[in-house]
């Protein structure tokens, strides 16, 4: 049975939230912790990122079509890079183009969050056994910067770079969802997981080869083909099957 876990501000600060009927109760803790509902409700307009990781891991060229579309071989292994949990934002909340980019494009992705810890060397089962949910994941890019830097460091960490959302839902089977992406009412993507070179378990798994994987840590599984440019006043969707619909508006940051 599917449930939808989120986090919502309540009283100045963010609380965790469980979706019941029409409302979202909020809960005593983290679910991975044995949190529970309680008798205090707030509206679906009182979310924000549903997650709260001590990291973001992200698997890039995940899909073989967008390798080619940016003239890339296609990974042999996993092919790993990290986002600043800082650059996380929430439904409704702005995706902010810097002043060092003239490129920003949109990267709708699948995301898994991780329900437990994840044993060293896990095999896929292990692996599979340690998720909690699924949600939607925006892997906001600079690519003119990315490209000149050929590294994904900066071009992938500036602030409101990673929109997280709208909840995470339990109980979906994430071998054959759809991913999808609209942009100001123009479809710009649409895959599906199974056209993953490296299925969720297989990748949460060579992860834990690497580092320690905790309860709530983040992982984004890479991006169908069809990524393109964010400008000004754009609004951009990432839907995934089962999730739900992921909104940010895009304005241009100021310089200083």
């Amino acid at each position: 049975m599917s449930e939808r876990h989120g986090r919502a501000m309540h009283d100045g600060r963010p609380h965790w939230v469980r979706a019941v009927a029409e409302d979202w109760a909020i809960c005593t803790g983290a679910p991975w912790e044995g949190g529970e509902p309680t008798e205090v409700h707030v509206p679906s307009a009182a979310l924000v990122a549903p997650v709260a990781p001590s990291k973001v891991l992200c698997i890039g060229r995940n899909y073989a079509a967008h390798a080619a579309e940016l003239g890339n071989e296609v990974p042999t292994t996993p092919l790993i890079f990290l986002k600043p949990p800082s650059a996380i934002i929430g439904p409704g909340q702005p995706i902010e183009l810097p002043p060092a980019s003239e490129r920003v494009e949109h990267e709708a992705e699948l995301g898994v969050v991780l329900g437990a810890a994840v044993p060293r060397d896990a095999t896929p089962d292990e692996a599979a056994a340690a998720i909690f949910g699924f949600t939607c994941v925006n892997d906001v890019t600079a690519r003119d910067i990315q490209r000149a830097e050929n590294k994904f460091t900066r071009a992938k960490g500036f602030d409101t770079f990673c929109p997280v959302g709208p909840w995470i839902t339990t109980g979906l089977d994430p071998r054959d969802l759809e991913v999808r992406c609209v942009v100001s009412g123009q479809e710009r993507q649409r895959g599906r997981t199974r056209q993953m070179i490296f299925d969720v378990p297989t990748i949460v798994a060579f992860l834990s080869t690497v580092m320690m994987l905790l309860p709530g840590d983040l992982v984004a599984t890479g991006t169908p083909e069809g990524v393109g440019p964010l400008t000004d006043g754009d609004s951009v969707t990432v839907t995934v099957e089962g999730v739900g619909a992921l909104t940010s508006p895009v304005v241009r940051r100021a310089a200083r």
